[in-house]
This record gives structure tokens, sequence and C-alpha cells, in this order.
């Protein structure tokens, strides 16, 4: 057997066999029942996944009362468990697959308070139930109450009904949400967030009899039926809304590894079937939620250690989609089985592909949030950045065009790619050209930070489709009126870019004046002292990794706080923030560059000028649409996509290009 080979072998959770060891964890807003009704879009989402080869399915979690605000609860649903929800396993397990029900007994402090403009006064008591008086993690103002025992009793009730029902329509097992992430039962779980005096506080055991009563009712009620638990080894927890960052020495707020371990067998001995495991909680976000600044595996030692303590499987999730280390780790015996969410969302046949040889097909996920947690954050519902079809599988499937075209992309970046992709899919004769000598665009700059090396292999990715998918490439090559009339195409994609936005500065023009992407792609050196101007997105990114390399850096904003972006995640935008804390990025906000000397600069701040000494001054100030003027002419219709179109983020460009390419 090769390394790799493993990972396609079957593992047992209690009575159930998974037919190899990728199991898709739960994704928040992949719940199969939503607002009183069965999710649609859950169902092409998940058998497109088990098509793809997934082992085991983990469903969103589904509420055991109306603790997300929306104005239902687990028990409303017989009718949808009977009908639709039976008919999609059966379709599941014709595709191989297993799946687990998520139930969720609570959020406790961690609910968003958005929630609370649509609930009864009856109703936000209840959502503000946490284990004890608690301060909410994204209001500390808001503080929660005590949970009384009669509605802890109540939920562990309607928790066994779900089980109950799960295990009547055909669903494999149950998943408890969790003893993990700072949720509900893992506030009473954890002694510096449960202040109870009753049986469901004080001791290990009675901190976590409210999740060992779920557990126990379970098997009571359904028998030997597979029950798994989320669970967070150690919290990372410096203490409210203080995350502990990779390597940082501090004393553990929440659970550490000595009560992980006990915490594990109280479980075990409950009848709980398998750990689906990593770390962290709302106070270090970025652990269960690892972004791009966390390295790959980043929870594989803590759940290898949780796994010598237990004689359970054990599912470690965290950026584990190399499959070359999921492999070793299993091959070692150090985990059972390797959770994955977001690289399921970026290709939903990645498992298939690895299975076939074919890894260089996968189109990675680049570890961003903005399609998943970032659109889930802003009400948009979850996808994803590099894939539009994802939880739109409908909406976005790539169908043979009616009329074959022929298209020409100007511009070889991210959006012209993509543009041309789906365009070949369709069945149109497609050519790009681009005017430099490589694909890749304005994100080759974006990919050249040390800790992107996902973006790399995206680029790589798309190089790949190009040929895959039999686009005619032509580098060198800028697309004018003349070139567009020798061609004649039927339709012209315009994905040329953007331009550096420019700043009207006295000295701006001086030597040591260099624009962000110059230096991304190494076209200009930088000295010891820096000051970047901007501090967007790019300018802190950059600003990290100059400090990394030895840079005494200082970010210069205008508004009135940095990583002011749309779609960005809190995990990451967190996870930045005291990254670039811990190596002594200066942050100084509500100040505009007024002048560039040859000694630094001069920003204004609250009406008075400061002066800033620096080696070299970065601009990362953005960029502005700027659109190749190809004439319009009758034969031929013109697209404009991406950055060309508008200044945005990677999901702007990708959905842009995949809206016209399937319009044309």
């Amino acid at each position: 057997m090769s390394n790799e080979e493993i990972l396609f072998t079957p593992f047992k959770i209690g009575n159930i066999e998974v037919p190899n060891r990728f199991v898709e964890t739960a994704v928040t807003g992949t719940s199969l029942l939503d607002k009183g009704v069965f999710n649609e879009a859950t169902r092409d989402f998940y058998l497109a996944r088990a098509r793809g080869g997934a082992g085991l399915i983990v469903s969103g979690a589904v509420a055991v009362m109306d603790n997300f605000g929306r104005g239902y609860n687990v028990n409303q649903y017989e009718k949808e468990f009977d009908g639709p929800v039976k008919e999609l396993m059966e379709l599941i397990h014709e595709a191989g697959a297993k799946f687990f029900l998520q139930i969720n007994a609570g959020l406790g402090r961690v609910v968003g308070l958005k929630a609370f403009d649509y609930m009864s006064d009856s109703d936000f008591n209840k959502v503000r139930f946490a284990s004890s008086q608690l301060p909410n993690v994204w209001d500390p103002s808001v503080i929660h109450e005590e949970m009384p025992q009669k509605e802890i009793r109540r939920r562990i009730q309607l928790a066994i009904w779900a089980a109950a029902k799960a295990k009547e329509c055909g669903i494999d097992g149950v998943e408890i949400h969790a003893i993990h992430e700072g949720y509900l039962l893992d506030q009473f779980a954890i002694a510096n967030t449960n202040f109870r005096d009753d049986c469901y506080g004080g001791t290990l055991e009675n901190r976590l009899r409210f999740a060992t009563d779920i557990i126990r009712g379970i098997k009571e009620e359904c028998g030997d039926y597979p029950v798994a638990v989320r669970y967070s080894v150690v919290s990372k927890m410096k203490g409210f809304n203080r995350g502990a960052l990779p390597e940082e020495e501090y004393e553990e707020f929440g659970r550490d590894y000595q009560e992980s371990i006990r915490a594990a067998k109280i479980l075990e001995e409950a009848g709980c079937d398998m750990l689906d495991a990593d770390n962290g909680s709302y106070d270090a976000w970025y652990w269960a939620h690892p972004p791009v600044y966390m390295k790959k595996a980043c929870n594989l030692e803590d759940c290898a250690f949780l796994r010598r303590h237990v004689s359970i499987p054990v599912v470690c999730a965290g950026r584990m989609d190399d499959p070359q280390v999921a492999a070793e780790a299993i091959n070692k015996g150090q985990i059972d089985g390797i959770g994955i969410a977001r690289q399921f969302l970026a290709d939903a046949e990645w498992v298939s592909k690895l299975r076939q040889g074919h890894a260089e097909q996968i189109r990675p996920c680049i570890a961003c949030h903005n399609g998943c947690l970032g659109r889930l954050v802003e009400g948009e519902g979850l996808s994803c950045a590099l894939n539009p079809a994802c939880m739109q599988e409908r909406k976005y499937a790539v169908t043979a065009a009616e009329q074959k075209r022929n298209v020409l992309v100007a511009g070889g970046g991210i959006a012209g790619m993509e543009a041309a992709r789906v365009c070949a899919m369709r069945g149109h004769k497609v050519m790009l050209c681009e005017k430099s000598d490589r694909l890749g665009g304005a994100f080759i700059a974006a990919a050249a930070p040390s800790f992107k090396e996902d973006d790399k292999r995206l680029i790589e990715w798309y190089i790949g489709e190009m040929q895959r998918k039999q686009v005619e490439v032509r580098l060198n090559t800028a697309v004018d009126a003349a070139l567009v009339k020798e061609l004649r195409p039927d339709d012209v994609i315009v994905a040329n870019g953007a331009m550096p936005r420019q700043l009207p500065v006295k000295g701006i023009d001086k030597k040591h004046v260099v624009e962000v992407k110059s230096w991304l792609l190494g076209k200009e050196k930088a000295g010891k002292r820096v000051v970047i101007i901007g501090g967007g997105l790019t300018g802190c990114e950059v600003a990290y990794e100059m400090a990394l390399h030895g840079h005494e850096v200082t970010v210069v904003e205008m508004l009135d706080d940095i990583l002011q972006v749309k779609n960005l995640c809190a995990a990451n935008s967190i996870m930045l923030r005291e990254l670039m804390e811990q190596k002594n990025v200066q942050v100084i906000t509500h100040a505009n560059l007024s002048e560039v000397r040859d000694e630094g600069v001069l920003i204004r701040k609250g009406g008075k000028e400061i002066k800033l000494t620096c080696d070299t001054v970065i601009l990362a100030v953005g960029y502005t649409a700027s659109p190749l003027e190809i004439p319009k002419e009758t034969q031929y219709n013109i697209h404009i996509i991406g950055d060309a179109k508008a200044s945005g983020n990677l999901l702007n460009a990708v959905w842009s290009a995949y809206d016209v390419a399937l319009r044309i």
C-alpha cells in the first residue's frame, strides 16, 4: 500500500463503517432544515460531495431551540425528516457515503447580536441564557444569564428527539455540537465559564453533565446508534476575547491538555463513539477556522495527543488538506480520519480526483474565508470565493451553450482565466491574450508572501485549466482595436485589471517610494525602516510579511481602523491584527500622508503633523478600474469583468467572470 492509499481505507464509528478517511465537517449555512422547511440548496450540495468521494458528511447544525434567531426549533420538522430528508439519505447512500446529523444545544455567549433584532422578549431571554453570567463575545457589555435547570432538561430531551428522528429517516449517526469552540456545551464544560453550584457545575463530571446526559439519552432511546462529539482539544484562550497565537507561551484560561484527557474519557464512558476534534474557541476563533496565516495541519499535534488517551476514533480538522501529511498521520496511528470543510467548498470532487491520481486538477482552498464565513456574516449565504456553484449548484450549473461563439479574453489574471475556463467548458472557442510573459496577473503579487503557498497553487491550477480546457493562450500579446479587427471574435471579455491609485502628495515621486505590487514582485527593495501607506488587507499582509523578515514597520491608515474590508472574516482579521502586534508593527489610524521627504514622511493626524523617519515608503492605497478602450462595433459584444470593471477582492474577480461566461 502506498502512503496515500490509507486515505481510501475504511474505519468504524460505533457500528457503522465509513468507506474512507475523508470527513466533511459541519459548515454553518448547510443545515438540512432552515426557516421551517427542508433546505433545498443542501440537497445538491451534499449529493455533489457524496458523489465526489466524501466518506462521511456531517450536516450543518440543527438547533434544538431558537438559539439562532430564526424563529424555529428542530422538533417542528417531523414532516421534513420523514419526507425530503429521508429521500436525500437514500441518494447519499447510493453514492457510497455516510451521513451524520449535527445537533446544537445552544450558542450561549457566542450568539451574534443581530439575532436579537428578530426576537420577542421571551425568545430573547432564551437566547441570552449561557452556563453562567458571561459576557457576549461580540459585545462584552451584554451579559448572558445563567440557564435554569428546567431549560437544560428541555434541551436534552429535544436533542434526544432529534437523534431518534435522524435514525428513523436513515441518517447514519449524530454529532453533538459541541464541547467545542466555546459554544453553549463548551461554556458548561470549562471552569472559567461555569460558576454554577448545582449538578451542572463544580466538578468536571458535573460540568460535562449537560453533554453526557444527551449522549446517554440518545443511547437509551436509539440503542447502538453512533454518537460523535465535536471537540476542542485545548481552548487556546488567554481570557475572554483573548486568543493565543501559535508558539505563544501562555496560561490556558479554558481547557488544557490534562483536563482534555479527563473530559474525553468521560465522554467516551458516556457512549461517545468518535471525537471530531480541532482546537480553539470564539475567543481564539482562528484555531477552529484557521486562516491563511495558520500553518497546515495546525491542530494535528494536539489531536494526536488526544488519540493516545482514548480508544474511540479521533478525526482531526484544521487545514488537513495536504494528502501526504494526512496519510502520514493516519499511517502512524496519530488520528483515524481527516476533517475537511473549506476544501469541499472549493472543489466537490477533490477526493475522487485525488483517488484517480489527478491531484493537479484539484482547485485548492486558499483559506481566505471570503466566500464562506465572510458571506455568512454579511447575510449573503454560504458559498466559496473560488466556486460560485457551492450551495448554488443549480443556479451556477455550467451547461453547453446553445450557440457556439468565438470568444477573445483580454487579460490573463484570475478573472480572465476563470472566464476563459467557463466559456470553454460551455463549448465556445476561446483565445486568451496576456500582454506580459506569464499568466496570473495581479494575483502573482498577491501570492508572493511566504504564507501564501495555496495562492501560488491556485495560479498553477488555473494555468493547468487553460491547457485541460484547450484554451488558446497568447502571451506577450496586448489586445487592441487592430487585434480585435483581425481576429473578428463574437465576444470580447475585458479583464485587464486595474491601475494603482495615485496620491497627489508632494514628494510622492521620490526614489524610495515603492508601489506595493512592485515590492511583492521583487522589482523593488526595501530598507530596514518602512512606512506603509494604507491599512487594508494588502497593506497589513505586507506589513506582517516585512516584519517576519526583520523590517521595522509602521502602517498609516486614513480610516478609524485597519482591515475595513467587505467579506473579510473575523478569524482572518483578528489573527492578522494579533500577528502584527506580536511582530511590533506600529499602526496609526485617522491619519493622512501629507508629504514624502528624503528622510521619511509627514502625516497629518488630528490637525497635527507627525514626522515618521523611514528608509522606504510602500504605497498600498488600492487600485482604480482602467478597462481597455476597444471601439464597440456591431459584430462583437464587449464584457468587462474583475478589477477592470470595479477593483475588488478575489471573490469579485471570480464571480464576475463566472456570471459573464454563463451568459455568453
